[in-house]
């Protein structure tokens, strides 16, 4: 048979690409490679627990919000708006108006509204708490994400676990400072508000209780700087971080100190302006993570939807607070569970056991194949070589992180794959037996197991899929090695194998040495 059949080909470009993108990552010479996970580099392990009824709160302020600019838009006079952790109320002063506030209220979805002689007290429904609380843990999700991404941490992990908290593995951790960076990034909860300071009665807010504050729909909070400066501002956001486009680390032109620029969509911008234009000479104060950071009063009119946050930040702090504010608040409060730093000594020692395991059992089978099959063994172990380089070719191409169980995936995988080659030796051997001749034994050898192989790579496979798409982070790893070396095998044993065996198979037949071909005695035709 020539040389350059289709499945010798196939055979040599698995082999060609399994050692060219592989070598990156075996020597560590520039290229594409394998990202070590958690367990195998070191790094910090943070639970989360996420409080939901705090996101139902916060929705309710921001309902709040909502009907304040919309009433007064609509010039629908209403007192009283509060907004607590179970309802938002208020009282409709012009009753004429009720049909245009119904029909205002009706385009908020999932609200439960009770009007009795003009006092409202709006509830979500169940199904939108369910919704609310769901959607919460979501939002937190690809919040966290979003941070770690912007601020460059590589291959971090960050899935639900069980069913109000969050997992977040992140790889390369070596030192306490990176560590509680990391931790101030996630946890921030980065609620930027724009509050209307209450002038009437700010001058008694080191006398006033809490309660008497929320009497009047307002809030004491301290600023930044120092926590015994208080001011009293209407607890109804202006604007909230939802209406947040974009915010940056820049520089104050007067006193040149660090500040974070932001922008607002068109939506805050419109109520931004708005609002400065009707209460000039007062004061709105800018609150992050309910501490003031800044209270200005408005001289004009502030049209273009940006603004700036002024404090003594440090260069690492105002980076962090940028991305927090960019990347999206988080609506609900996350409490630290448990946080776990591993070493690298840790890690090395479990790619040490890893790797004596992959070795030791790729030589074990080395010895067997081709003492006990001959020259097919050969065959067989130079495809269970190129499935080896080509799982961490595709791993490397494709930036996957390797975990402990990833190597045990690996390891199970050069089992599976040599399997499939034993079924075909024995298929050859057995047509041997039976008198057939090596052309035809070769043949029936591989029409025979390739079913078998099929039927047992696929069922393995399914369950791969359903692991990675079910499982959480050790055990997507552990998928995505068995996934890519049952497809990598397949290509190999049943193909690549079956393409050398073309290629050789004159030459068998012509010496008739099945001992050392096959590894049976001679004298069969």
């Amino acid at each position: 048979m020539r040389f350059l059949n289709i499945k010798t080909i196939i055979f040599l470009v698995m082999f060609i690409f399994g050692l060219a993108l592989s070598m990156p990552s075996i020597f560590g010479i520039q290229g594409p490679k394998i990202t070590l996970g958690l367990d195998l580099q070191g790094g910090l392990n943070i639970l989360l627990g996420v409080n939901t009824n705090e996101a139902i709160k916060s929705k309710y302020s921001s309902i709040a919000t909502q009907i304040n600019h919309d009433t007064q838009n609509s010039d629908i006079l209403i007192d009283s708006l509060r907004a607590n952790d179970a309802s938002v109320s208020f009282q409709l002063l012009d009753i004429s108006k009720k049909d245009a506030l119904d029909k205002m209220l009706s385009n908020i979805k999932g609200l439960d509204i009770n009007n009795v002689d003009g006092k409202y007290n709006i509830v979500f429904t169940q199904e939108e708490i369910k919704f609310i609380k769901s959607s919460s843990i979501n939002q937190a999700i690809d919040t966290i994400r979003n941070r770690l991404d912007i601020f460059g941490l590589s291959e971090p992990s960050v899935s639900k676990q069980g069913e109000n908290n969050i997992l977040v593995q992140l790889p390369g951790i070596k030192t306490a400072e990176d560590e509680q960076a990391a931790l101030d990034l996630i946890i921030r909860p980065a609620q930027l508000k724009m509050m209307a300071v209450d002038e009437e009665r700010n001058s008694r807010v080191n006398s006033m209780s809490v309660e008497e504050a929320r009497k009047y729909g307002d809030v004491i909070l301290p600023f930044t700087y120092d926590s015994n400066v208080k001011l009293l501002l209407k607890e109804i956001p202006i604007i909230d971080g939802s209406m947040l486009t974009d915010a940056r680390v820049a520089f104050d032109n007067q006193s040149n100190q660090r500040v974070i620029a932001f922008s607002l969509n068109s939506v805050g911008a419109k109520i931004f302006g708005d609002f400065s234009g009707n209460n000039i000479g007062k004061r709105m104060a800018i609150v992050l993570d309910n501490k003031i950071y800044s209270a200005p009063s408005i001289r004009e009119r502030i049209g273009g939807g940006s603004g700036q946050i002024s404090g003594s930040f440090s260069e690492q702090e105002a980076k962090n607070i940028a991305i927090a504010l960019r990347s999206g608040s988080l609506t609900t409060p996350l409490e630290l569970l448990e946080k776990r730093s591993i070493g690298p000594s840790l890690g090395a020692d479990s790619i040490k056991s890893s790797l004596i395991a992959l070795f030791g059992a790729f030589l074990a089978i080395i010895i067997f194949m081709i003492f006990y099959y001959g020259f097919s063994g050969v065959i067989a172990v130079s495809a269970l070589f190129v499935n080896i380089l080509a799982i961490i070719a595709c791993m490397s191409l494709f930036g996957a992180t390797l975990t402990l169980p990833g190597m045990a995936g690996i390891v199970l995988t050069v089992g599976m794959a040599i399997d499939a080659n034993i079924i075909i030796n024995e298929r050859i051997r057995e047509a041997l037996r039976s008198g057939e001749n090596i052309i035809k034994s070769i043949s029936f050898g591989y029409e025979n197991a390739t079913r078998a192989i099929f039927d047992a790579n696929n069922t393995t496979l399914i369950v791969a899929i359903l692991l990675y798409v079910y499982g959480t982070g050790p055990i997507k790893g552990f998928a995505v090695t068995m996934g890519i070396g049952i497809v990598i095998s397949i290509i190999t044993a049943i193909i690549g194998t079956h393409g050398i065996y073309l290629w050789l198979g004159k030459k068998i037949n012509n010496t008739k040495r099945l001992k050392f071909w096959f590894g049976i005695k001679s004298g069969v035709n």
